[in-house]
Protein backbone atom coordinates (compact mmCIF):
# COMPACT_ATOMS: atom_id res chain seq x y z
CA UNK A 1 0.00 0.00 0.00
CA UNK A 2 1.20 3.28 -0.84
CA UNK A 3 0.65 6.11 1.48
CA UNK A 4 0.01 10.02 0.59
CA UNK A 5 3.67 11.66 0.18
CA UNK A 6 5.06 10.23 -2.90
CA UNK A 7 8.17 13.05 -3.41
CA UNK A 8 11.55 12.59 -3.76
CA UNK A 9 12.20 15.17 -1.58
CA UNK A 10 11.86 16.98 1.74
CA UNK A 11 12.96 20.02 3.33
CA UNK A 12 13.58 19.69 5.95
CA UNK A 13 12.46 23.14 8.41
CA UNK A 14 15.07 25.71 8.38
CA UNK A 15 16.69 26.77 5.11
CA UNK A 16 19.60 29.44 4.03
CA UNK A 17 17.60 32.49 3.59
CA UNK A 18 17.51 35.47 5.59
CA UNK A 19 13.85 35.51 5.48
CA UNK A 20 10.62 33.81 4.81
CA UNK A 21 10.02 35.47 1.44
CA UNK A 22 13.27 34.56 0.11
CA UNK A 23 12.23 30.95 1.46
CA UNK A 24 9.13 30.00 -0.35
CA UNK A 25 10.20 32.02 -3.35
CA UNK A 26 13.85 29.88 -3.59
CA UNK A 27 11.36 26.72 -2.36
CA UNK A 28 8.73 27.40 -4.79
CA UNK A 29 10.78 27.93 -7.71
CA UNK A 30 13.61 25.37 -6.98
CA UNK A 31 12.25 22.42 -5.44
CA UNK A 32 8.37 22.86 -5.56
CA UNK A 33 7.80 19.85 -7.46
CA UNK A 34 9.64 17.38 -5.69
CA UNK A 35 8.50 18.70 -1.69
CA UNK A 36 5.57 17.42 -0.39
CA UNK A 37 5.24 20.94 1.53
CA UNK A 38 7.01 24.23 1.84
CA UNK A 39 8.42 25.52 5.23
CA UNK A 40 8.94 28.84 6.03
CA UNK A 41 13.10 28.26 6.42
CA UNK A 42 12.77 29.46 10.09
CA UNK A 43 15.19 32.58 9.29
CA UNK A 44 16.45 35.29 11.64
CA UNK A 45 15.48 34.33 15.64
CA UNK A 46 13.89 31.22 14.82
CA UNK A 47 17.33 29.85 12.79
CA UNK A 48 18.45 29.05 16.27
CA UNK A 49 15.54 26.64 16.72
CA UNK A 50 14.92 25.85 20.46
CA UNK A 51 17.10 28.68 21.01
CA UNK A 52 14.58 30.79 20.46
CA UNK A 53 12.11 28.90 22.83
CA UNK A 54 14.74 29.66 25.62
CA UNK A 55 14.49 32.93 25.32
CA UNK A 56 10.58 33.72 24.58
CA UNK A 57 9.27 30.95 26.37
CA UNK A 58 11.30 29.45 29.05
CA UNK A 59 13.28 32.65 30.70
CA UNK A 60 10.63 34.96 30.56
CA UNK A 61 8.18 32.62 32.73
CA UNK A 62 7.54 33.71 36.17
CA UNK A 63 7.87 30.02 37.23
CA UNK A 64 11.35 29.65 35.65
CA UNK A 65 14.31 31.24 37.33
CA UNK A 66 17.42 31.38 35.63
CA UNK A 67 20.63 29.88 37.54
CA UNK A 68 23.25 30.61 35.06
CA UNK A 69 22.30 33.25 32.13
CA UNK A 70 24.42 31.81 28.39
CA UNK A 71 28.02 32.50 28.10
CA UNK A 72 27.73 33.81 24.57
CA UNK A 73 28.30 37.62 23.99
CA UNK A 74 25.43 37.37 21.89
CA UNK A 75 23.40 35.66 23.70
CA UNK A 76 22.85 32.57 21.16
CA UNK A 77 24.46 30.17 23.06
CA UNK A 78 26.91 28.25 20.43
CA UNK A 79 27.19 24.64 22.20
CA UNK A 80 24.91 22.42 24.50
CA UNK A 81 26.69 23.67 27.59
CA UNK A 82 26.33 27.37 26.95
CA UNK A 83 22.94 27.37 27.08
CA UNK A 84 21.58 28.86 29.54
CA UNK A 85 21.15 26.93 32.94
CA UNK A 86 17.12 26.94 34.18
CA UNK A 87 15.36 25.55 36.94
CA UNK A 88 11.78 25.57 38.16
CA UNK A 89 11.41 28.10 40.62
CA UNK A 90 11.20 26.31 44.48
CA UNK A 91 7.42 25.55 45.58
CA UNK A 92 5.93 25.35 42.01
CA UNK A 93 4.13 21.96 41.29
CA UNK A 94 2.40 22.76 38.50
CA UNK A 95 3.11 25.67 35.57
CA UNK A 96 1.10 26.31 32.06
CA UNK A 97 2.34 28.71 29.19
CA UNK A 98 -0.23 30.69 28.11
CA UNK A 99 1.10 31.36 24.26
CA UNK A 100 4.08 29.82 22.35
CA UNK A 101 5.62 32.62 20.41
CA UNK A 102 6.39 30.52 17.55
CA UNK A 103 2.95 30.27 16.26
CA UNK A 104 2.43 34.02 15.74
CA UNK A 105 5.79 34.08 13.64
CA UNK A 106 3.79 30.53 11.68
CA UNK A 107 0.36 32.74 10.45
CA UNK A 108 2.14 35.70 9.83
CA UNK A 109 4.29 32.81 7.23
CA UNK A 110 1.01 31.61 6.33
CA UNK A 111 -0.70 34.63 5.34
CA UNK A 112 2.61 35.41 3.34
CA UNK A 113 2.48 31.60 2.13
CA UNK A 114 -1.08 32.26 0.61
CA UNK A 115 -0.06 35.94 -1.14
CA UNK A 116 2.85 34.27 -3.32
CA UNK A 117 0.32 31.66 -4.15
CA UNK A 118 -2.61 33.75 -5.10
CA UNK A 119 0.59 35.78 -7.26
CA UNK A 120 1.28 32.39 -8.83
CA UNK A 121 4.62 32.24 -7.25
CA UNK A 122 3.88 29.24 -5.39
CA UNK A 123 1.92 25.78 -7.11
CA UNK A 124 -1.45 26.40 -6.32
CA UNK A 125 -1.30 22.29 -5.05
CA UNK A 126 1.39 23.06 -2.48
CA UNK A 127 0.75 22.78 1.51
CA UNK A 128 2.41 25.02 3.70
CA UNK A 129 4.47 23.03 6.10
CA UNK A 130 5.05 24.32 9.99
CA UNK A 131 7.61 22.18 12.62
CA UNK A 132 7.25 21.93 16.25
CA UNK A 133 9.58 20.86 18.50
CA UNK A 134 8.96 18.48 20.48
CA UNK A 135 8.44 19.18 24.22
CA UNK A 136 12.08 17.04 25.39
CA UNK A 137 13.46 19.21 22.54
CA UNK A 138 12.28 22.26 24.04
CA UNK A 139 13.33 21.28 28.03
CA UNK A 140 16.57 18.86 27.73
CA UNK A 141 18.81 21.71 27.14
CA UNK A 142 18.29 23.63 29.11
CA UNK A 143 17.34 22.29 32.02
CA UNK A 144 20.63 20.79 33.42
CA UNK A 145 20.75 21.10 37.52
CA UNK A 146 17.54 19.30 38.36
CA UNK A 147 16.50 17.35 35.76
CA UNK A 148 13.80 14.57 36.92
CA UNK A 149 11.96 17.18 39.26
CA UNK A 150 11.50 19.68 36.08
CA UNK A 151 10.72 17.49 33.62
CA UNK A 152 8.10 16.47 36.12
CA UNK A 153 6.56 19.78 36.48
CA UNK A 154 7.29 21.35 32.50
CA UNK A 155 7.17 18.40 30.40
CA UNK A 156 3.36 18.16 30.92
CA UNK A 157 3.20 22.03 30.63
CA UNK A 158 4.98 21.78 26.90
CA UNK A 159 2.71 18.87 25.62
CA UNK A 160 -0.22 21.14 26.77
CA UNK A 161 0.92 23.77 24.83
CA UNK A 162 1.84 22.03 21.49
CA UNK A 163 -1.68 20.65 21.88
CA UNK A 164 -3.43 24.16 22.12
CA UNK A 165 -0.82 25.47 19.30
CA UNK A 166 -2.01 23.06 16.93
CA UNK A 167 -4.75 24.04 17.33
CA UNK A 168 -4.15 27.84 17.67
CA UNK A 169 -3.17 27.11 13.67
CA UNK A 170 -5.74 25.25 12.70
CA UNK A 171 -8.35 27.94 13.27
CA UNK A 172 -6.25 30.10 10.82
CA UNK A 173 -4.87 27.55 8.53
CA UNK A 174 -6.98 24.72 6.64
CA UNK A 175 -6.14 20.96 7.66
CA UNK A 176 -6.27 20.47 4.03
CA UNK A 177 -3.52 23.39 3.40
CA UNK A 178 -1.39 21.87 6.10
CA UNK A 179 1.67 19.94 6.99
CA UNK A 180 3.16 19.15 10.38
CA UNK A 181 6.41 18.20 11.07
CA UNK A 182 7.28 17.33 14.59
CA UNK A 183 11.04 17.75 15.06
CA UNK A 184 12.74 15.71 17.57
CA UNK A 185 16.82 15.77 18.17
CA UNK A 186 17.45 16.03 22.37
CA UNK A 187 15.05 12.94 22.28
CA UNK A 188 17.36 11.23 20.18
CA UNK A 189 20.27 12.13 21.77
CA UNK A 190 18.56 11.16 25.25
CA UNK A 191 17.59 7.80 24.12
CA UNK A 192 21.35 6.98 23.22
CA UNK A 193 22.21 7.85 26.69
CA UNK A 194 24.79 10.12 25.59
CA UNK A 195 23.45 13.48 27.57
CA UNK A 196 25.37 13.36 30.95
CA UNK A 197 22.71 15.35 33.06
CA UNK A 198 19.18 13.60 32.12
CA UNK A 199 18.19 11.06 34.64
CA UNK A 200 15.86 7.93 34.93
CA UNK A 201 17.40 5.69 32.31
CA UNK A 202 16.64 4.41 29.20
CA UNK A 203 13.41 3.58 30.63
CA UNK A 204 12.75 7.50 31.26
CA UNK A 205 14.26 8.20 27.80
CA UNK A 206 11.58 6.37 25.78
CA UNK A 207 9.03 7.57 28.06
CA UNK A 208 9.85 11.44 27.14
CA UNK A 209 9.59 10.39 24.00
CA UNK A 210 6.77 7.53 23.59
CA UNK A 211 4.42 9.42 26.24
CA UNK A 212 4.09 12.99 24.45
CA UNK A 213 4.13 10.96 20.65
CA UNK A 214 1.46 8.90 21.92
CA UNK A 215 -1.14 11.87 23.14
CA UNK A 216 0.06 14.22 20.13
CA UNK A 217 0.44 12.71 17.46
CA UNK A 218 -3.28 11.45 17.29
CA UNK A 219 -4.49 15.23 18.51
CA UNK A 220 -3.31 15.91 14.96
CA UNK A 221 -6.30 15.59 12.27
CA UNK A 222 -6.04 13.27 10.08
CA UNK A 223 -6.43 15.82 6.95
CA UNK A 224 -3.17 17.64 7.87
CA UNK A 225 -0.02 15.49 6.60
CA UNK A 226 1.99 14.73 9.46
CA UNK A 227 5.75 13.99 9.48
CA UNK A 228 8.58 13.21 12.15
CA UNK A 229 11.80 14.14 12.18
CA UNK A 230 14.59 12.28 14.07
CA UNK A 231 18.15 13.59 14.23
CA UNK A 232 21.06 13.80 16.27
CA UNK A 233 21.11 17.66 16.00
CA UNK A 234 23.74 20.27 14.60
CA UNK A 235 24.39 22.15 17.80
CA UNK A 236 27.77 22.90 16.29
CA UNK A 237 29.18 20.05 15.20
CA UNK A 238 27.24 18.05 12.00
CA UNK A 239 25.64 15.63 14.25
CA UNK A 240 26.34 16.29 17.53
CA UNK A 241 26.96 12.86 18.47
CA UNK A 242 27.10 10.03 15.70
CA UNK A 243 25.38 6.93 16.32
CA UNK A 244 27.14 2.86 15.64
CA UNK A 245 24.18 2.16 13.20
CA UNK A 246 20.78 3.41 12.46
CA UNK A 247 19.34 0.79 14.92
CA UNK A 248 17.49 3.42 17.02
CA UNK A 249 15.77 5.56 14.53
CA UNK A 250 14.01 2.34 13.19
CA UNK A 251 13.29 1.49 16.81
CA UNK A 252 11.79 4.82 17.67
CA UNK A 253 10.40 5.41 14.17
CA UNK A 254 8.85 2.01 14.26
CA UNK A 255 6.92 3.00 17.66
CA UNK A 256 5.66 6.22 16.07
CA UNK A 257 3.63 4.56 13.29
CA UNK A 258 2.19 1.75 15.23
CA UNK A 259 1.29 4.55 17.86
CA UNK A 260 0.32 7.59 16.29
CA UNK A 261 -3.41 7.34 15.99
CA UNK A 262 -3.69 8.31 12.39
CA UNK A 263 -1.47 8.62 9.42
CA UNK A 264 1.80 9.01 9.41
CA UNK A 265 2.45 10.39 5.89
CA UNK A 266 6.45 10.86 5.89
CA UNK A 267 9.77 10.45 8.44
CA UNK A 268 12.96 12.12 8.37
CA UNK A 269 15.80 10.02 9.52
CA UNK A 270 19.37 11.18 9.82
CA UNK A 271 22.04 9.45 8.18
CA UNK A 272 25.76 9.35 8.92
CA UNK A 273 29.11 11.50 8.43
CA UNK A 274 30.49 11.46 4.94
CA UNK A 275 33.30 8.81 5.84
CA UNK A 276 30.97 6.02 6.40
CA UNK A 277 28.95 6.80 3.02
CA UNK A 278 29.76 2.75 2.45
CA UNK A 279 29.35 1.52 5.63
CA UNK A 280 26.54 -1.07 5.46
CA UNK A 281 26.30 -2.04 9.12
CA UNK A 282 25.28 1.46 9.40
CA UNK A 283 22.53 1.48 7.10
CA UNK A 284 21.46 -2.14 7.48
CA UNK A 285 18.95 -2.10 10.65
CA UNK A 286 16.47 -0.08 7.75
CA UNK A 287 15.62 -3.55 6.91
CA UNK A 288 13.17 -3.61 10.40
CA UNK A 289 11.58 -0.63 9.57
CA UNK A 290 8.05 -1.61 8.98
CA UNK A 291 5.96 1.91 8.25
CA UNK A 292 4.44 0.58 4.79
CA UNK A 293 1.94 3.90 4.40
CA UNK A 294 4.60 6.24 5.56
CA UNK A 295 6.94 7.62 2.81
CA UNK A 296 10.85 7.53 4.53
CA UNK A 297 13.27 9.86 3.82
CA UNK A 298 16.88 9.87 4.25
CA UNK A 299 18.85 12.77 5.53
CA UNK A 300 21.95 11.74 3.97
CA UNK A 301 22.39 14.81 1.43
CA UNK A 302 25.42 16.63 3.04
CA UNK A 303 27.13 20.35 2.34
CA UNK A 304 30.55 18.41 2.08
CA UNK A 305 30.28 16.65 -0.54
CA UNK A 306 27.55 16.94 -3.02
CA UNK A 307 26.04 14.62 -6.19
CA UNK A 308 29.25 11.77 -5.78
CA UNK A 309 28.66 11.68 -2.02
CA UNK A 310 24.78 11.71 -2.23
CA UNK A 311 25.23 8.98 -4.46
CA UNK A 312 27.38 6.53 -2.48
CA UNK A 313 24.79 6.70 0.69
CA UNK A 314 21.93 5.98 -1.23
CA UNK A 315 23.68 2.79 -3.16
CA UNK A 316 24.66 1.79 0.24
CA UNK A 317 20.73 2.44 1.82
CA UNK A 318 19.19 1.01 -0.94
CA UNK A 319 21.19 -2.71 -0.56
CA UNK A 320 18.17 -2.24 3.09
CA UNK A 321 15.85 -0.22 2.33
CA UNK A 322 14.16 -0.40 -1.57
CA UNK A 323 12.21 3.22 -1.61
CA UNK A 324 12.78 6.48 -0.69
CA UNK A 325 13.12 10.15 -1.12
CA UNK A 326 16.15 11.99 0.72
CA UNK A 327 16.79 15.55 2.49
CA UNK A 328 19.25 17.31 3.99
CA UNK A 329 21.33 15.72 7.26
CA UNK A 330 19.13 18.17 9.31
CA UNK A 331 17.68 21.79 8.78
CA UNK A 332 20.69 23.50 7.21
CA UNK A 333 19.78 27.05 8.01
CA UNK A 334 22.95 27.20 9.83
CA UNK A 335 25.19 26.32 6.71
CA UNK A 336 24.29 28.98 4.07
CA UNK A 337 27.67 29.25 2.84
CA UNK A 338 28.70 32.52 0.91
CA UNK A 339 25.56 32.55 -0.93
CA UNK A 340 22.38 31.31 0.23
CA UNK A 341 20.38 31.40 -2.73
CA UNK A 342 23.67 29.57 -4.48
CA UNK A 343 23.51 26.56 -1.46
CA UNK A 344 19.66 26.04 -2.20
CA UNK A 345 20.58 25.91 -6.04
CA UNK A 346 23.26 23.62 -5.27
CA UNK A 347 20.58 21.20 -2.60
CA UNK A 348 18.05 20.77 -5.68
CA UNK A 349 20.93 20.05 -8.40
CA UNK A 350 22.12 17.36 -6.38
CA UNK A 351 19.03 15.92 -5.59
CA UNK A 352 17.83 16.08 -9.14
CA UNK A 353 21.18 14.77 -10.27
CA UNK A 354 20.46 11.79 -8.15
CA UNK A 355 17.27 11.02 -10.17
CA UNK A 356 19.69 10.89 -13.70
CA UNK A 357 22.13 8.37 -11.94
Amino acid sequence: MGGRVTSDLLLVGSLPTPSADEAFRAGAGLVGDLVPALPDGESGPLGAWVAFDRTRLLEPHPDVEVLEPTASPTGRARHAYETARLTVRDGVEALRFDSWPRVPVMLESYELFTRLRAEGVIPGHQRFQVNFPFPSSVFTGAFKDHYARDWAVVGPALEDLVRRSVDEVLAVVPAHDLALQFDLAYEVLDNEQVLGWTEGGPDGAWDRFAGPWSRLAPHVPEEVLLGLHLCYGTFPEWPMFEARDMGLLVRMANHAGAHAGRPLDWLHLAGPRYLRSEDQAFFAPLADLRVPDTRVFLGIVLPIDGLPGLRRRHATASRFLSDFGVAMYCGFGRQPGQDPAETLREHAEVVTGLGRS
